[in-house]
């Protein structure tokens, strides 16, 4: 996948998954994973700074939880009222230029 396209949409596609329930990092990229078939992975690198980004923006709030592998306590991110207004924005932004692109071809 075009690592443009990527990084143009990763606040849209972790807003998106978290959507469905929240979840920790790795638990996140997983799911993300999974969800696309294997077609977008997500590396520490990307992931936990567009996470921290997030939150600082009010997106996601963020709890120490410990999980139910056990283990230490890790940061688990939910979406604030404030970020599923984000997603909604975003998901109407993305389908307005998939619209205007789909009209080139």
């Amino acid at each position: 996948m075009d690592v443009n396209l990527f990084k143009g949409n990763l606040d849209l596609i972790l807003l998106s998954v978290l959507e469905r329930e929240g979840g920790y990092g790795q638990d996140i990229a997983k799911r993300v994973r999974a969800l696309t078939d294997g077609r977008i992975t997500l590396n520490a690198g990307s992931l936990y700074p567009a996470l921290h980004r997030l939150e600082r923006a009010g997106h996601l709030s963020a709890a120490e939880t410990v999980p139910a592998r056990g283990g230490p306590p890790v940061r688990t991110y939910t979406l604030t009222d404030a970020g599923r207004a984000e997603l909604a924005r975003k998901r109407d932004t993305y389908h307005a230029f998939d619209r205007a692109l789909r009209s080139l071809w």
